[in-house]
């Protein structure tokens, strides 16, 4: 591995600044561009939310942001992974490795980690990068949802892929 991952802290603020700023271009078709939305995610964090920084350990870099929402603990154990990467770390596999460390934290039981059973993702269906990185984790097609998420001013369908603690072979 050549990351490492952690949760985010106010003093990584100008580093995520930086980061999204030099993404705007691979970012924008996909999510909303937030360059200074650190603050208020940090402010979110709690039971039904956990984001996780994925970081370059040669350098301290930040190569992504993976944030688990909805999640719902009792009979469900669920959560929603959804994830940006960052220049001029995307497409070396960086990206990957965290967020495999990411499942694997979701899957360990508490308190070391979120103590999940099942974990979704959902991903324009043009986003082929990010479709290919659900394959990639082993994360299996479940279906089509038309007009899901309300992104960049337009209701947008997604594919979505799910995957179980069962399924996962681990990191």
């Amino acid at each position: 591995m050549r990351v490492s991952i952690r949760e985010p802290r106010s003093s990584d603020a100008e580093a995520h600044r930086s980061a999204v700023l030099r993404s705007v271009e691979h970012l924008a078709p996909w999510n909303p561009v937030e360059p200074d939305g650190l603050p208020e995610l940090l402010r979110r964090q709690g039971e039904g939310l956990r984001t996780f920084l994925i970081i370059n350990d040669e350098d301290g870099g930040i190569v992504g942001k993976c944030n688990v929402a909805n999640i719902v603990m009792a009979r469900f154990r669920n959560g929603a992974l959804g994830y940006d990467s960052y220049v001029p770390y995307n497409g070396t596999g960086r990206m990957s490795e965290g967020l495999r460390l990411v499942v694997d934290r979701c899957f360990t039981a508490e308190p070391r980690g979120l103590g999940l059973h099942r974990l979704e993702i959902s991903v324009q269906p043009d986003n082929v990068r990010s479709v290919a990185m659900a394959k990639r984790l082993g994360f299996r097609h479940e279906g089509f949802s038309p007009r899901m998420l309300y992104i960049n001013d337009a209701w947008r369908d997604h594919e979505r892929f799910a995957l179980t603690v069962e399924e996962w072979p681990g990191v």
